[in-house]
């Protein structure tokens, strides 16, 4: 396994993403999760990746069952700010001090840990001071709760205006070969200002692999069957984005999935995808992009095949594109 860092801490050039083993990506499978975290760490993954909302908190507790076993140099990213009622989509956003420190005491407890290695506001609530809410975290950094603390999905103003107050670990946002957004300012803003860019999503939500043929109905619980990049037209009109990704994954000798996660391996030293799966075969396949090795020719090429807003459609429903961008 290669390394990148975050303030400092080596962590595995491809963290895993855990939210799919709890929640929105169909049927659940806690002993095969438990046995994909498992492979993933003898593999040298050390970024894993959660949040208090993923399952209403089963996600943080299915990693506490994992880290239960002391596995030395694992690194855990945690989030807050989104909020959700049991079995529900709809979500409020809480920022304020009171939630944080709830928030925060909850995590730890489920995770089992003393220390959370990266702990993101899920997403910028704009009624909220962004001075309280760095103020609070910046109060559990001094407590030991917190090593380092991320903003997710923000404006590159807003990471500037949070890194005057207090360093700014790491942003995680959707970026992919179909969402180039952080494109537009913010993988440079934290290039400038030490800041590592996680890339969630950097698969497309399995559409760039080529494995998401469109004909294939969707469970009802899998919420990309309410996306609109996986309905109706836009649908029919994403699919020439995957079979482009195939050919060039072909050209190159690799797989769909690899292709796109070295693709943004080469993006910056900064830049760490971290592709979820509930799957040890994906996990693996996943896994074989450290081994692709592109040239700044051959990547400049890749992103002109698949230039931004390519993609038709939004990247979430109304409800979920609450918060991005703030």
């Amino acid at each position: 396994m290669k390394h990148r860092t975050i303030a400092g801490m080596p962590v595995s050039a491809l963290g895993l993403g855990c939210m799919g083993m709890s929640e929105f990506y169909g049927a659940t499978d806690e002993a095969q999760s438990l046995r994909t975290l498992e492979a993933a760490f003898d593999a040298g993954v050390t970024l894993f990746d959660t949040a208090e909302s993923y399952g209403n908190g089963d996600n943080e507790r299915l990693l506490g069952r994992f880290l239960a076993g002391g596995r030395r140099g694992v690194r855990i990213a945690t989030k807050f700010g989104i909020v959700r009622e049991p079995g529900k989509y709809e979500r409020r956003i809480d920022n304020s001090p009171a939630y944080i420190r709830r928030a925060v005491d909850g995590s730890l407890a489920r995770l089992g840990i003393d220390t959370i290695d990266l702990y993101y506001v899920h997403r910028v609530d704009p009624r909220a001071p962004l001075e309280d809410t760095i103020g609070t975290l910046a109060d559990l950094v001094r407590a030991g709760k917190v090593r380092a603390i991320g903003l997710c999905e923000v404006a590159p103003a807003t990471l500037r205006r949070a890194a005057a107050m207090h360093p700014v670990a790491a942003v995680q946002s959707e970026y992919s070969l179909w969402t180039r957004d952080p494109e537009e300012g913010m993988l440079a803003a934290c290039a400038e200002l030490g800041t590592a860019f996680c890339a969630y999503s950097p698969l497309g939500r399995g559409f760039l692999t080529g494995k998401f043929d469109g004909a294939t109905p969707l469970a009802p619980d899998d919420f990309r069957g309410f996306n609109p990049r996986f309905t109706g037209d836009n649908l029919q009109a994403n699919l020439r984005i995957a079979a482009t990704v195939r050919a060039l994954a072909a050209g190159k000798g690799c797989t769909p999935a690899q292709l796109a996660l070295a693709w943004l391996l080469a993006q910056g030293g900064h830049v760490i995808p971290i592709p979820g799966t509930k799957r040890e075969s994906y996990l693996r396949e996943n896994l074989g992009a450290v081994d692709v090795t592109l040239t700044a020719a051959e990547a400049a090429a890749i992103g002109a095949a698949l230039p931004p807003g390519i993609a038709a459609g939004q990247r979430y429903s109304d409800e979920g594109m609450k918060g991005l961008n703030a």
